[in-house]
């Protein structure tokens, strides 16, 4: 469920010294955050949506390891440097 996925970011959210929110998610859409955007953008204003790393390097995408970003390392190299930024966003 797509819910429980939303409260896991938030709970790892930051925020940062600006008053902005940064926050690490997994996503398969083609199109990074698609589906989701609708949600988000009722609470937030994105300014930024990337890539963990080159789509071309993605193993779900390329074919050879179905669901690959659920653990995959950039993902988890990502979370733990932004658990070294501002504080956490919900408390």
């Amino acid at each position: 469920m797509a819910g429980d996925e939303y409260l896991r970011n938030m709970s790892e959210a930051r925020q940062l010294e600006n008053g902005s929110v940064q926050w690490v998610e997994v996503c398969y859409c083609p199109t990074p955050l698609d589906e989701e955007r609708p949600y988000w953008e009722r609470y937030f204003d994105l300014l930024k949506v990337q890539d963990a790393h080159a789509r071309s390097r993605c193993r779900d995408l390329n074919g050879t390891q179905h669901w690959a970003c659920d653990d995959c390392d950039c993902t988890e190299r990502l979370e733990e440097r932004l658990k070294q930024k501002g504080r956490l966003f919900r408390t």
